[in-house]
């Protein structure tokens, strides 16, 4: 008998709240998908990491994503030029990208999907104030790819 292994999904989490971190984390490490996620707090870190550079600089410790959930409120550079300077990369604008974040403001999110954002998901509808638990997240992130 043959068994079907699937590959384990490369996730860059850009998130710098670290409670938030926590739930998502949480959140994904529940699914049972094979997965590993490193995690960058704001948006400097972020193309560090993106591009291999300073702490990131070693390819195997920092691989390409295969996916990247993006907050837009980070410190250092916002969520929306890390978003754009992804997408005007040849190497990178493939990696899909999940907006997660609390604004709602109509430019972010036309923005957002300006620069080719795969997906816009607010906190707001995730967060559970009382549990602490992030319901859904999982399946919207497996609705945009996250396999």
């Amino acid at each position: 008998m043959v068994r079907n292994k699937k590959k384990e999904t490369k996730l860059l989490l850009i998130e710098d709240l670290e409670e938030h971190v926590r739930l998502i984390r949480h959140t994904l490490e529940r699914s049972g998908l094979k997965k590993k996620i490193w995690v960058c707090k704001d948006g400097e870190a972020a193309l560090d990491y993106l591009y291999n550079r300073g702490d990131y600089a070693s390819k195997e410790k920092y691989p390409k994503p295969d996916i990247i959930v993006l907050d837009l409120g980070l410190p250092k550079l916002d969520g929306l030029e890390v978003l754009k300077r992804i997408k005007s990369e040849e190497r990178l604008k493939d990696i899909p990208v999940v907006v997660l974040t609390v604004s709602e403001k109509n430019e972010d999110i036309t923005s957002a999907y300006k620069e080719d954002a795969e997906g816009y998901l607010l906190k707001s509808a995730f967060i559970v104030e009382k549990t602490g638990k992030m319901e859904g997240l999982l399946d919207a992130l497996l609705s945009f790819g996250y396999q």
